[in-house]
């Protein structure tokens, strides 16, 4: 009788010493557990799904372990210099050093005699010479270290003893322009050494065949794997924070400080608690909110975001750890993996905009096997109780968001080929086939390839007379760089993350503090006072990029700007919102959170419509101001920006009549000084699906959106230069580098492959054309209902608001909304 796999396994001199280290601490293996150690054993790929602090990274760390001391069953107590045998990728560099602790503690203890080393942008140049000489057994480290390795001469001997490679946090690459690096790196890897085993790890992700399918390519890879379901329920107790008395005309952003009261009591009930936002400014906002209210948090209480100083993040990092915190104020620099065992509490302060990052952060607090996650939802506008709602709805749904893989990024794929070619050359038609096997390059057209392979030697049919971009040769058949200052500049610059410059922040006679961008410290004068790391800092001068600072008194100050600080809602939890509402109007309230929105809904119902999942209300009003169209399609303001321009448009075709636009995550605005027929032009077709692409064309300004877009590929491409460490470019050398590059090609090389990237990234992320085709089909499918108005509705107010933000100064707009707020509350009562 032939004999199962996984008693092969049990019985086996490695599994015997990993059981017996999991004894002496009191712990029994998960069936999920051993049937990926027994998946690892057959020889097969595959992916991990559980929930956070349920055991992943022993789940795949140990299979490799018992293959080892199964094929070294004597002497793996002795054996020492084995090469580097596990890749541990990893997407932050917050997770490493916990990474890292955890797997040297359990080989040591195991008395194995392997050496876990980082690997990130981090570690000292010291340390990477030390690992040229010899690679440890397990290396953890990013994607972009993995491609500065790729780069390096004869970068197959670190790979030749290579038994696997653990993807971490799989979902938060999926779908962007690292994991394509990652994509690339596991490809080049593969031609040395196509035994080895890749398996991701992911907690939180609605397309696990397709993430599965993007991480092993398109060769036979995918043929041996599987997906392995941790079937633990994950306890979870998620409780929103209410008002006492809600507005029924919210606006965005006020009401959170308002209930900061309410969340000192769990602060002091807990041992230590997040507080997590969604950007860096909120976070500065926050953190000396907070202090202020509760001075005697003064030494308990730290602040921890990207643009912090290495040690002051690894400070806290530390600090919460071993329980020294009592709470900490963080964005998404701690969302993920980190296991900070004193952290039984966290605060989400406004909606997270999507139900994989709530979850990601309510793991935080309770990050053990069994433990009890606790996450409480603070709102920053009353209308936000309908997404904590959505987001406890769609969790007990397992509704998670879709990751959408990146389809033909030639940015990357240049730098990739760059990359090689200053490393040990590649051949192209070898490469090309290589290249073919990944799943974001499978369509790549040989006509496209051959186009990159002309445009790192020439620049292009326009560039080629430059001297600064002919950086790669022919040698014997062979793509090479043989000029060191250019490959010393490209290695220099490898990576997709892509921001504004950064300017270092330093006091006179002291420490490096962190980051900010170039387009807020420009803006500074020399005596003005801003907030930076919890701190009051007085801005002195400029010395090249460093700010240089010194302590301030001052109690008021600005808070930093930082890009990208907007988020869209989901398409996930914008549909979890829809059903929301469309279950309250059909009388069915289920949560706290819609019963305490009652006074607002109830006035939505009176004033206008609460609309079904199938309705695309409308509203029309006549104001002081104007004519007013409100058109509310929930679904994110991503999406809302595209769809109001294109309506805008189409209004306008039938009418020569300008419009002012304002959109939030929940419709838009379109307002003008001539009345509109909305009823007769929705007959005509407003809402069309033909013609989408060029009435969109047409509707933006999609030649200056592209031109922004071409910054960041340009950069990535190696086209533009962002400078030596210390000596960074100015944000206006590197715009009009990039524009004056971006114009030469579309006037002279129109079929540049460049050019048409940064147009299809406009329509794809900026506009989110595809998720807008989506929309637009379940209108035509549905119901349109308009309603006449006479006041701004519940839904109307914040839309309104937005646009009054956008052209009243900062100090002039909070009493002009609170008052306009007032009148309505006192319209709402007479008329009740």
């Amino acid at each position: 009788m032939k004999r199962d796999s996984k008693d092969l396994l049990i019985n086996s001199p490695g599994y015997a010493a990993v059981n017996e280290w999991f004894q002496a601490k009191d712990w029994h293996p998960y069936p999920f557990q051993i049937q990926v150690w027994d998946a690892i054993s057959q020889g097969k790929n595959g992916m991990l799904n559980a929930p956070t602090g349920s055991g992943k990274t022993y789940s795949l760390f140990m299979p490799f372990v018992i293959d080892w001391i199964n094929k070294n069953p004597n002497d793996y107590t002795s054996k020492t210099k084995n090469g580097l045998r596990l890749i541990w990728v990893t997407p932050i560099r917050a997770l490493t050093n916990d990474i890292q602790k955890a797997l040297q503690k359990a080989a040591w203890e195991m008395k194995l005699p392997w050496l876990i080393k980082v690997r990130t942008g981090d570690t000292s140049t010291a340390e990477k010479q030390k690992m040229k000489r010899q690679m440890p057994e397990v290396l953890i480290t990013t994607p972009e270290s993995l491609h500065i390795m790729l780069g390096q001469k004869e970068h197959h001997k670190y790979f030749e003893d290579l038994d696997g490679v653990v993807v971490d946090e799989w979902h938060e690459l999926l779908g962007n322009k690292r994991g394509v690096l990652m994509e690339l790196a596991l490809n080049r890897m593969r031609t040395f050494k196509p035994t080895f085993i890749t398996w991701c790890i992911s907690a939180t992700i609605g397309n696990m065949d397709e993430a599965l399918k993007v991480m092993l390519g398109v060769g036979n890879y995918l043929q041996n794997s599987t997906i392995v379901h941790a079937e633990i329920e994950k306890k979870l107790k998620i409780e929103s924070i209410l008002p006492d008395d809600v507005e029924r005309f919210p606006w965005a952003g006020h009401l959170g400080l308002k209930l900061l009261p309410k969340i000192i009591p769990i602060i002091d009930s807990a041992q230590t608690t997040l507080v997590f936002v969604n950007t860096r400014a909120q976070c500065e906002l926050w953190y000396r909110s907070i202090l202020e209210f509760k001075p005697d948090y003064a030494g308990s209480i730290a602040i921890h975001h990207g643009s912090l100083d290495k040690e002051v993040r690894e400070w806290v990092e530390a600090s919460l750890h071993t329980g020294q915190l009592k709470i900490c104020v963080c964005t998404s620099s701690l969302d993920l993996g980190v296991d900070f065992s004193p952290v039984d509490a966290i605060i989400q302060i406004g909606s997270p905009k999507g139900v994989s990052r709530f979850l990601q952060r309510a793991g935080r607090s309770g990050h053990r096997p069994g433990a009890l996650s606790t996450a409480y939802f603070l709102p920053t506008h009353a209308l936000e109780l309908v997404e904590a709602a959505a987001l406890k709805y769609a969790i007990t749904l397992k509704k998670f968001e879709r990751r959408i893989p990146v389809h033909l990024p030639i940015d990357v794929l240049l730098q990739y080929m760059m990359t090689l070619a200053v490393g040990d050359g590649f051949l192209p038609d070898e490469l090309y086939n290589q290249i073919n096997k990944t799943f974001t390059f499978k369509d790549l057209e040989k006509v496209d390839f051959d186009w990159c392979c002309n445009f790192l030697i020439h620049g292009g049919n326009t560039l080629k007379e430059y001297d600064e971009f002919q950086k790669v040769v022919l040698v014997n058949g062979k793509y090479v760089v043989t000029n060191k200052r250019i490959a010393y500049r490209h290695r220099m610059s490898i990576g997709t993350i892509v921001s504004d410059p950064l300017i270092k922040i330093q006091f006179q006679r002291g420490s490096f503090i962190g980051q900010v961008e170039e387009s807020f410290i420009s803006k500074l004068n020399p005596g003005n006072v801003f907030w930076y790391s919890g701190r009051s800092l007085e801005f002195v001068q400029l010395r090249e990029m460093t700010a240089i600072v010194k302590k301030s008194t001052a109690k008021n100050g600005i808070i930093p700007s930082f890009q990208g600080s907007r988020m869209s809602l989901s398409s996930k939890l914008a549909e979890q919102l829809r059903e929301k509402l469309s279950m309250y109007h059909q009388g069915i309230v289920e949560d706290v959170e819609m019963e305490t929105l009652r006074p607002l809904l109830d006035l939505q119902e009176r004033w206008s419509l609460i609309p079904d999942n199938d309705v695309l209300l409308i509203e029309n009003l006549k104001s002081k101001e104007g004519f007013h169209i409100y058109i509310y399609a929930f679904a994110g303001r991503l999406v809302h920006e595209g769809f109001a321009a294109l309506i805008a448009y189409r209004l306008s075709q039938i009418k020569a009549i300008s419009f002012s636009i304002a959109y939030n995550d929940y419709g838009f605005e379109l307002m003008s000084d001539e009345d509109s027929d909305i009823q007769s032009a929705i007959d005509a077709g407003l809402f069309r699906l033909e013609n989408l692409e060029s009435d969109l064309v047409a509707s933006v300004n999609s030649t200056e959106m592209a031109k922004r877009r071409f910054r960041e590929i340009s950069q990535i491409a190696g086209l533009i230069f962002t400078g030596f460490p210390g000596k960074s470019k100015r944000n206006k050398q590197l715009q009009a580098s990039s524009s004056l590059i971006f114009e030469v090609f579309r006037d002279y090389d129109p079929e540049n492959l460049l050019i048409k990237q940064a147009y299809e990234e406009v329509y794809r992320y900026l506009l989110d054309t595809d998720q807008l085709k989506i929309e637009l089909t379940k209108i035509n499918l549905g119901q349109i209902i308009v309603k006449d108005i006479l006041k701004p509705t519940p839904f109307a107010f914040p839309i309104m608001v937005d646009r009054m933000r956008e052209k009243l100064s900062s100090e002039g707009i909070v009493s002009r909304i609170e008052k306009l707020q007032l009148q309505l509350e006192l319209d709402a009562e007479l008329e009740y």
